[in-house]
């Protein structure tokens, strides 16, 4: 991979659900967090239909994600989660969508944001791929541009240029971060997520995550690592 210009960069996750995050780059959030940079976190949906549990209300469904997400946020080292609580499986490329991501990237003024990759084939969850593209066409250009959102301006939250994104979930990764030291704050952080995951003790369960960042890893020569779809955008 091409290395960052600083160290500790200040970062923006942009996630549909709570638990996505931790599963596309929970250990590479947990590694730059312990090199000392900020990291926040926008949870687009609320997440209020992701069971299968018949006896359980939506409403209590969102509650207990977002408590879940906190807690991995804790784990990883998060400083900052935004809950945007829009509705679980609704989410339009629209312009309400967009304004709030842009909001959030001109307030924390990220140089790095981390989102999803839209462009897995055929079967994705409608949800990801709105978010992956919204979250894109805010980094660029509407975040930057002065007369997108020009409301913006009275409230005191100036253009920002992102410089960097990181796609996760891509089906053709080009920069792969060595995930060996931090893998196990990764899965600390998803079983946070407990009406997602189940049961921590799930040795195979984590067997298979570790066996995909072991395939990673190999691209660089190391035990485990996560894998994503880099964009340098241009000054």
């Amino acid at each position: 991979m091409t290395q960052s210009q600083s160290e500790s960069p200040n970062i923006l996750v942009i996630t549909p659900h709570p638990d996505d995050a931790e599963g596309g780059a929970g250990a590479t959030i947990a590694k730059w967090a312990a090199r000392g940079s900020w990291i926040g976190l926008v949870v687009c949906t609320n997440g209020d239909k992701g069971t299968s549990d018949r006896d359980v209300r939506p409403e209590d469904l969102a509650m207990t994600r977002e408590e879940e997400q906190l807690n991995a946020a804790k784990v990883l080292g998060i400083q900052h989660v935004s809950f945007l609580r829009l509705p679980d499986q609704n989410l339009q490329d629209n312009d309400e969508f967009r304004e709030k991501l842009v909001r959030e990237i001109r307030t924390h003024r990220p140089e790095i944001v981390f989102t999803i990759d839209t462009n897995r084939p055929y079967i994705i969850h409608r949800d990801h791929r709105m978010t992956g593209r919204v979250a894109l066409d805010a980094v660029f250009p509407y975040a930057r541009d002065h007369l997108a959102y020009p409301q913006h301006l009275a409230e005191g939250l100036e253009p920002h240029k992102v410089r960097e994104v990181y796609l996760w979930g891509s089906d053709q990764p080009d920069t792969f971060i060595d995930a060996t030291d931090t893998f196990d704050k990764k899965v600390e952080a998803l079983f946070c997520h407990r009406s997602q995951m189940g049961d921590p003790s799930n040795e195979a369960r984590i067997a298979r995550w570790r066996q995909r960042y072991e395939e990673a890893g190999k691209k660089i020569g190391t035990p485990l690592a996560e894998s994503f779809k880099r964009i340098e955008l241009s000054r």
